[in-house]
Formats: structure tokens, C-alpha cells, sequence
């Protein structure tokens, strides 16, 4: 029998898919797996380890701003991150999150299957 997905599986499996340079909310991720509230997805991608391969710099308050900044080391990591994949940062908020929003919804679809 296979093993279900937990919680932190499905929502690093929708954060790896993710392109460079573009950004999500926390939100929009839940939203999507209807499994929870935003701060649930949160609280899943600060207990990512490194060798998880989650590109969790990529995802946002609602606002666009890098509020889980501090749980990166050092909390300028989440930044460094972002700009080195072309994401313009100024006072801990993405330039132009508008534009460089990617929502999960419309990108992978109802039809979507992580594993």
C-alpha cells in the first residue's frame, strides 16, 4: 500500500515547483491544497532542512514582504536568495510582487499530483 503524503510533503512539493524568479504567499499555497491556513504552510517550511531542496525564499506574506526572513541563517540568506534569481528586494519587500507572483492554482491546476 502506498504511504500517504503528510502535510509538509504536499506543501514542499508545490514550493519546488516554483520557477526562478518568481515568488508566492504563503496563502496562495494553502489556498491551493485546502489543507489549512497560511501560518500551517509557514510553520512547514520553517522545518524544511536544506537537504529537502525547498526553495522556501521563495515565498512571501501576502504583502510580498520576506517576513520569514529570520529563519534563514543569516537572516540576509532569504534575500541573497532572491536576488541572485533576478528578484529586485528593497526594505524586506519584493519590487514588482505583482508580476512575479506565482500562484499555485492557476500554474498547476486541479489536475495536479505531487508524488
Amino acid at each position: 500500500m502506498k504511504e500517504q503524503p503528510t502535510y509538509y510533503d504536499l506543501v514542499f512539493a508545490v514550493v519546488r515547483e516554483i520557477p526562478r524568479g518568481r515568488v508566492t504567499n504563503y496563502g496562495a499555497i494553502a489556498d491551493f491544497l485546502a489543507l489549512g491556513a497560511s501560518r500551517m504552510v509557514g510553520w512547514a517550511l520553517n522545518n524544511c532542512q536544506p537537504g529537502d531542496r525547498v526553495p522556501a525564499h521563495r515565498v512571501l506574506n501576502r504583502k510580498g514582504e520576506l517576513s520569514g526572513r529570520h529563519h534563514f541563517n543569516p537572516p540576509g540568506l532569504m534575500q541573497q536568495l532572491l536576488e541572485s534569481e533576478g528578484v529586485v528586494v528593497e526594505n524586506d519587500q519584493v519590487v514588482d510582487f505583482k508580476r512575479l507572483f506565482w500562484s499555485p492554482a492557476e500554474a498547476l491546476g486541479m489536475e495536479w499530483e505531487p508524488f
